[in-house]
């Protein structure tokens, strides 16, 4: 590997919606840029979806990913919430699909394993860990932070059968 692989985390939500873009290159990571889409609480919904969409759109645009993770939707006791969290997951997912890069998905538990070691930890572990895996690392909430751990996640495990196979759905 030559070149370094550009790949953009995203931590779906329907009022923050989590990014981070890091470089890999062999065995090394390094952060390029994160940040928070969010969404306008008092409108609609497709006012809303609308808002995510333009948002990770110009971040797609102004950063060049080559690839794209998005963390799997989980099921809640709210259907309600869950089903809009669906909704915006699928903004998170059609955005970098749109723009022609594949898109893998991560269950939460894989992304704290690929980052902290275990499948259940806190949201401090996770942000400790991406700072030591990448020290210039910066974000401005969980979500920002939570999406680092995706793009890093995805970094540790693109070269998997997974990995590949998400890459040939989408060529």
């Amino acid at each position: 590997m030559t070149e370094a692989i550009r790949i953009i985390g995203i931590d779906p939500g329907l009022r923050r919606t989590g990014w981070g873009v890091v470089e890999t290159l062999g065995n090394s990571l390094r952060f390029v840029a994160s940040g928070t889409v969010r969404s306008d609480d008092k409108a609609d919904l497709a006012s809303r979806l609308c808002q995510l969409h333009d948002g990770l759109s110009a971040v797609v645009h102004a950063h060049m990913p080559h690839e794209a993770a998005v963390e799997a939707t989980f099921v809640n006791k709210d259907a309600t919430a869950t089903l809009k969290l669906g909704q915006a997951r699928g903004v998170a997912m059609l955005v970098p699909a749109l723009a022609g890069l594949a898109v893998a998905e991560y269950a939460p538990n894989a992304v704290k394993k690929a980052v902290i070691g275990v499948g259940h930890g806190e949201k401090r572990q996770i942000h400790m860990m991406v700072r030591v895996l990448m020290p210039k690392a910066t974000f401005d909430g969980d979500d920002a932070a939570d999406a680092l751990a995706i793009a890093v996640c995805h970094a540790h495990h693109r070269q998997s059968a997974t990995g590949r196979l998400a890459a040939a759905a989408c060529a």
